[in-house]
């Protein structure tokens, strides 16, 4: 049995429920080190 899961925001969806102010703005989550984006909203 296979499964495939769609997680593009799921950091962002984690941070929302802490950040309420958020809602509704574009979001990005970045790595620690590099500044790579990690999940992004999709505003």
């Amino acid at each position: 049995m296979f499964a495939l899961v769609g997680c593009n925001c799921f950091y962002v969806s984690c941070e929302l429920v802490f950040n309420s102010l958020l809602e509704g703005k574009p979001v990005v989550v970045l790595s620690n080190n590099d500044g790579c984006i990690v999940a992004r909203s999709p505003e």
